[in-house]
Order: C-alpha cells, then structure tokens, then sequence
C-alpha cells in the first residue's frame, strides 16, 4: 500500500472523538463462511474459511471495512475505512452487510459520509455472492443521495475494481491520495499494452474523474472544509434557501454609450475575470473538477464558497469559449447543489460555446442543452451575473431566466456583432453599426427585461 495505512489509521488521520459502531455477525475466527454455515463461505472455496482466520489475525479486523461515527473538524460525519491487510479490502457479503449499515446509520441520524477506500474490488472467493454487493452500496448510495445528504470519497491506494466503480465514483465529491492507483480494473488485469497513467490519481484527475489531490496531512482540514461547505456552512441558512447576492462590479463604474463600446469594454485584456470575482465574493472556497464523462474545461469554474457564512454553489464562465466538458460540468454542481438544498451563483462571461470539430465530436450541443436543463430543474434560487462577453446561447445557458443582472462592463447578444454583420452581409467596418441595432449594452437589456438591474461597483456602494 503506497499509503501505507490501516483502516483504524486512516479514520484517525482524518478523525477525532471516532466511536465505531458494533459489528454485526460472527468474528472471522469462528464461522468463516459469509452468510452461511458452510465454513468456506457461500460457494464452497476451498480453503476460503483459514484466509479469513488469517487475515483477522494479519490485521486485527474481522471484515475488510470498519465504520462507525467521528468528527472531522466541527462536522459529524458517519465514517467508512477499508482494511486493505484484510483480503485486500475485497467486498464480500459481510461487507455488504457493513456498508449497508452504514448508510442507514447516515440516514437516520441525517449525517454526510465518508469513505477512506482501500480496496481491490469483489471478493472471488465468494463468488457472484461478492458481485452483487455492489447492487447493494448502489442502493444505499441512492438512498443517501435522495435524502439530500452529501457522501465524499477518499481514495487511497489501492482504489480499484466495484469499490471505485460504487463508493468511490459515485460520491458527490471525489479525493485521492497522491500516488494511488485508481481504476475499474485492478493492476493483474489490465491489458498489457495499458498506459499506466491513467490508471494513477494524477490521471484520473486530468480525466476528470475525481475532484482533488490531496495530502495525507491536509487531509484533515480539507475534509473539515468541504463538510462544512457540503452541510450548508457556518450560520443558519434560511428555509427554503434565500437566492445568492450578486458581487459588486469589480471594474469599470460606467457603462459604455454604444453598443460596439460595450463590446470593447467586455473584451478588454484588463477586465476583471471570475477568478477574481470569486476570490472577492468568497472566503473558504473549494473546487469541484470534471465532468465525470473524461472531460474537463479549465475555462469553466465550479465549486462552493462561504458567503456571510452560509455556503453558495457557483459555476463561473473564465472569459474562453465553454468547452462541453465545462457544460457537463457545471450541470452537475447545478444538480449536486440543488440536491443538497444549496443555492447557485453563476457568473457568465464567454465569447460563446466551443464550435470547433472536436467540440462536435465531444457533444457540443447535448453538453448545452444538460446545462439548459440543470438550470430549468433547480429547485433552489439561482443568481447570475454577467462579468464581460455573454456570446449566445452558450451563455444565456448559464443565465438564470427571472434573476439576471450585469456589471457596466459586459453585454449580452444573441450574436457577436462581427457574425451579425457577415450574416446579413454587411462589410467588417458596419459591426460597430450593427452592435449599436442589437441592443447588447448592459442599459439595454435592462430596458428590454432580459437583466434586472446593472450591479454597482464594489469601491462605491453596498451589495444589491
């Protein structure tokens, strides 16, 4: 184990004040067989029985996964951890029987949960017993889902076969230890002619897979934050969640006079970008990644923050032409935010969606039209506001339709200007003319209640 933990190590690692819950079932040393009286479990394996024996003696555990209730940071949180010495951390069906338990644990006592994975997938010695605990985790996973609480996996090394393809890549919010091996098929099993790569956390999360490297000794603390950014943060939230404030304009105070004007002020080089928006909006912030599809798009920024205390979710356009990933992306922070009762911060600012060949190829218009429905579907309020270019559809699918507002500097278009022209065959001097007919300046879209409002700017007044 490149990490080099046991399960009770890693909960201590992450953990203080840890109670674990009494386990059901025989111990390992006196009835082998899982769910059966057969002393070589449910299918007979020979020998099956005196592994288990031995693996309880190797690691002082009687199952693979050990669970029960901890604190991490100032969250209670039901904790899951995977004995590795144990078998390999293989899922049999006392484990199953753990897992579910788990769950229900959550459930009941309405806590998030987190999964410390070390496993190498189902237990062979079990059989097809061992595969259909996977349908088990499945559902209780489900069931954890639809009660609005929030599951987070670390994936420690390794992390492979149906533990990574249930607990691991089915939690809402995906961690991994450097060095881990990630993947569905475990190192004896893959092709020979493999790229080793892309079965590393390094890989995976280039792929888009999982959210985060992280440290062994930041784990604590980044676990703390993103429970505390997960359960709603540190004051009272309102119920039903009151909609996000938008920021304060961070640059120009005054909106242009003409249409290609705004244009012009939207495109400057020395316009703030969302970065910094979100640095000046949010105190602890952290970011989600990927689109868990093999995509990602840095030019699409997603996550959660604190504001005043109480957590916003936002997915925040960087000023380049959206990707589908970055779509696919900020589709699910839409959705995990509206499942977790969170409200949702856009902030627009792109030339338009990608329409390049490969963009095609990568879903282009299916991307934009998961982003349209996310919006549509959300359940919780959702603020947006326009920073700079707002091209197109490709932005108005980040737009909230009743709650939009603009910065001076930005616009908003059906069209650029420059393809409004070549569209009606005007020459390349009549863009500023046609921006001026497209009514595209921040004013503008007030008038025609496509924006509610043009925000003030954050040197002069208060928040709108």
């Amino acid at each position: 184990m490149a990490d080099g933990l046991t399960a009770q190590e890693a909960i201590a690692l992450v953990s203080e004040a840890f109670e674990e819950a009494p386990q059901t079932g025989p111990p390992a040393d006196t009835a082998a067989g899982a769910g059966t009286a057969h002393p070589d479990g449910p299918i007979g394996w020979d020998g099956y029985g005196a592994s288990r024996v031995r693996a309880a003696a190797r690691s002082g555990e009687e199952e693979s996964v050990v669970w029960g209730v901890g604190r991490i940071g100032e969250c209670r949180a039901v904790i899951v951890s995977f004995e590795f010495r144990f078998m390999g951390g293989s899922l049999g069906e006392r484990t199953g029987d753990r897992l579910e338990a788990a769950y229900a644990h959550a459930r009941a006592g309405r806590l998030p949960l987190v999964s410390l994975i070390a496993t190498g997938g189902s237990r062979m010695q079990e059989g097809m017993i061992a595969l259909t605990q996977l349908q088990r985790v499945a559902r209780a996973a489900a069931q954890t889902r639809e009660a609005g609480l929030a599951q987070i996996a670390v994936l420690r090394d390794p992390t492979t076969g149906g533990g990574w393809a249930t607990l691991g890549a089915g939690a809402d919010v995906i961690l991994a230890l450097p060095g881990a091996q990630i993947g569905f098929a475990g190192s004896r099993v893959r092709p020979q002619n493999a790229d080793p790569s892309a079965y590393t956390a390094a890989g995976q999360l280039a792929a888009g897979q999982i959210d985060a490297i992280v440290r062994q000794e930041d784990l604590q603390e980044t676990l703390a934050s993103w429970l505390t950014l997960l359960t709603g943060g540190t004051a009272s939230a309102p119920s039903p969640p009151s909609a996000p404030s938008p920021p304060l304009a961070l640059g120009s105070q005054d909106p242009a006079p003409t249409g290609w004007g705004a244009v012009q002020l939207a495109r400057s080089a020395r316009r703030p970008r969302a970065q910094a928006y979100l640095d000046a909006h949010f105190g602890l912030r952290l970011d989600v990644q990927g689109d868990r599809r093999g995509g990602t798009d840095p030019g699409m920024l997603c996550g959660f923050g604190l504001r005043e205390g109480r957590t916003v979710a936002y997915a925040a356009q960087a000023g380049t032409a959206t990707r589908p990933a970055g779509y696919r992306t900020a589709a699910r922070l839409i959705r995990l935010a509206d499942r977790l009762g969170i409200p949702v911060l856009t902030l627009v600012d792109t030339p338009g969606a990608a329409n390049d060949a490969e963009a095609e190829r990568e879903g282009a218009g299916a991307a934009i039209a998961e982003a349209f429905a996310a919006m549509a579907e959300a359940r919780v309020p959702v603020t947006t506001l326009v920073i700079g270019e707002g091209g197109s559809g490709g932005a108005l699918a980040l737009a909230a339709p009743d709650n939009t507002w603009a910065t001076p500097d930005s616009y908003f278009s059906v069209i650029a200007p420059e393809l409004a022209a070549a569209i009606l065959k005007r020459g390349p001097g009549d863009a500023p003319a046609t921006a001026d007919q497209l009514r595209l300046r921040p004013q503008d879209l007030v008038d025609l209640g496509v924006v509610r409002g043009i925000v003030d700017p954050a040197t002069t007044a208060k928040q709108p």
